[in-house]
């Protein structure tokens, strides 16, 4: 789908796909939120990059609002509404209608399988911002175009440092799961993450 074909969706019918589910936290491990807006040219992407972290295996990257199931998680969709706010302060009051049930997807760095929510904030939703300075470094909306053009960039992966399928909005550079998901979610043709020859590490200088 070119990227024209991204900005003629709107929001409404993008989310109508999916079902009002509840699915049990035994298909899961973690859940994010595709939090969707109509912007000015386009449909945009709630998007958050994380707070560095040596303990955070996404230390750094840009993400989708989410995190891992927790004791006394009723369900997938309980994990995915109580991480939006926590991460970015968003309610269900802030949203349009309730948080729709994309899929499962693995997430094989992490080891886990990812439920996959979607919703649209509401006319009357508060500006999503960060609540934890140790989990979330910035929040920002990405275009869905965006997710259209590919950048070859050199990230550490699963396999080493080797050159990844990335798109760049104003410095943000979104690969991996997350693109993955997102690229899913607006039927764009699906790509290998590694498209380059993973990378020597850096020679050591003489003393």
């Amino acid at each position: 789908m070119a990227a024209g074909g991204l900005r003629g969706r709107p929001v409404r019918e993008l989310l109508d796909r999916y079902p009002v589910e509840s699915p049990p936290v035994s298909i899961a491990g973690a859940a994010v939120t595709i939090v969707l807006r109509g912007g000015a040219d386009a449909v945009e992407v709630l998007l958050i990059e994380r707070a560095a972290s040596p303990t955070d295996p996404a230390s750094g990257q840009v993400a989708l609002p989410g995190g891992h199931v927790s004791d006394g998680d009723g369900s997938l969709e309980v994990t995915a509404a109580r991480e939006l706010e926590e991460e970015v302060g968003l309610t269900r009051s802030d949203l349009a209608g309730p948080l729709r049930f994309v899929e499962t997807i693995r997430a094989p760095r992490f080891r886990l399988h990812v439920g996959v929510f979607a919703a649209e904030i509401g006319p009357r939703g508060g500006p999503p911002s960060v609540r934890s300075a140790l989990e979330v470094a910035h929040v920002f909306w990405l275009p869905a175009a965006a997710l259209a053009e590919t950048r070859r960039v050199a990230r550490e992966t699963q396999f080493g440092a080797a050159e990844v399928a990335a798109s760049v909005h104003e410095g943000h550079v979104l690969w991996g799961f997350t693109r993955r998901v997102l690229r899913r979610f607006f039927d764009l043709p699906l790509e290998d993450e590694v498209v380059g020859p993973v990378l020597p590490p850096h020679p050591e200088r003489p003393s």
